[in-house]
């Protein structure tokens, strides 16, 4: 069993593994639903699965999509309105689909693109009541969870769109959607054109687009305006197969930083709860990290390309790269386990996940 723990300063120490059961995976996310801390995956084996991180097993299996699952979210508007444990996933077979993982049923179906249907991501806003997809087919697309209808078509992109996501919210409580009245929550996505794009869902257009990638965009990232003292507020982190990690500014339409250490493509990006002292502009930085298919795990401070701050290795042979990246905190509920404090959980090429 592997396991690792990741605070600055520093500490190391294996925790779970959990790489007994699926081919490959693809996508990771974590929620605590009521007392039970839960990861879903989804995987190259066309498996939705759920994993108890307490007891480290697998305790729900989900096989109906025909596909490749490319992404897995738990579902926040359905466990606060009406105390249902649900996932939804995107696959290459073309839907979305929703999973009541509870009762051991699909409980909606969205059909709408034409091509596979890769990121996925909930609403800041209203509870996580809406969803965005970007497919194959070039497209963004809006969906209302609610009603299971889809409100918009957002399209610029000419290639494969990977990553999607929607931007943080916002402190004046303003939490109408553009179809229902103004906003200013916008999505972003990176596609295979090279490009990022941000759309004001509210116009339902496109508000601007960053060009700087040497090859297709394959994770994107808002930062939080929770982290503004610290430099990350309005702007957007990036991962492209060109081996760079980006940082953007959303006000000027500029690239800020450029992260060059990654000798293969760069799977995953993350802003992390971490922050570190910067002596060249006397005050705190917030800390970025990075997944490459070079099967290493990078720690950056997000003012400085220079500082690579840490550089965490996969295993070589079990791992094989690194697909995915998710910042959570586990709480022991023995006795005998201390806090862990902030965990980093990390999905690899080969099938492993680990903690």
């Amino acid at each position: 069993m592997q396991h690792w723990i990741r605070t600055l300063d520093i500490k190391l120490g294996w925790i779970h593994d959990f790489d007994k059961f699926v081919i490959k995976y693809v996508n990771i996310d974590y929620f605590t639903f009521d007392s039970d801390q839960l990861l879903c995956s989804g995987s190259n084996d066309k498996t939705v699965r759920v994993w108890d991180v307490e007891a480290n097993k697998q305790i729900q299996l989900f096989n109906g999509h025909s596909c490749t699952v490319y992404c897995v979210k738990f579902s926040l508007y359905h466990y606060y309105n009406y105390h249902c444990n649900v996932i939804c996933s995107s696959s290459f077979d073309k839907t979305i689909r929703f999973w009541d993982f509870k009762n051991n049923q699909q409980l909606q179906l969205f059909n709408g693109h034409t091509g596979s249907v890769c990121g996925i991501e909930f609403s800041s806003f209203k509870g996580g009541r809406y969803l965005c997809s970007g497919s194959y087919d070039k497209t963004i697309r809006l969906w209302d969870v609610k009603t299971s209808r889809p409100l918009c078509v957002f399209n610029g992109h000419e290639d494969i769109i990977w990553c999607v996501d929607i931007s943080p919210l916002q402190s004046n409580n303003n939490e109408t959607i553009g179809l229902i009245g103004g906003s200013g929550y916008t999505i972003c996505s990176g596609s295979d054109d090279k490009t990022i794009r941000i759309w004001d869902i509210e116009k339902t257009k496109q508000f601007i687009a960053f060009k700087g990638h040497e090859a297709y965009v394959r994770s994107v990232k808002y930062g939080s305006n929770e982290l503004g003292i610290n430099g990350s507020a309005n702007t957007i982190l990036s991962g492209s197969r060109d081996k760079s990690v980006r940082l953007w500014d959303i006000r000027s339409g500029q690239q800020i930083q450029v992260f060059k250490r990654h000798t293969n493509y760069v799977y995953a990006v993350e802003y992390s709860p971490f922050v570190v002292n910067n002596v060249e502009i006397s005050g705190i930085s917030n800390v970025i990290c990075s997944g490459s298919w070079d099967n290493t795990i990078r720690f950056w401070d997000i003012r400085s390309n220079k500082r690579e701050l840490y550089v965490i290795n996969g295993n070589g042979e079990r791992d094989c790269g690194i697909m995915c990246l998710k910042f959570l905190q586990l709480k022991r509920k023995a006795k005998s386990y201390s806090d862990c404090g902030i965990n980093l959980c990390y999905g690899s090429n080969k099938g492993s996940i680990n903690i």
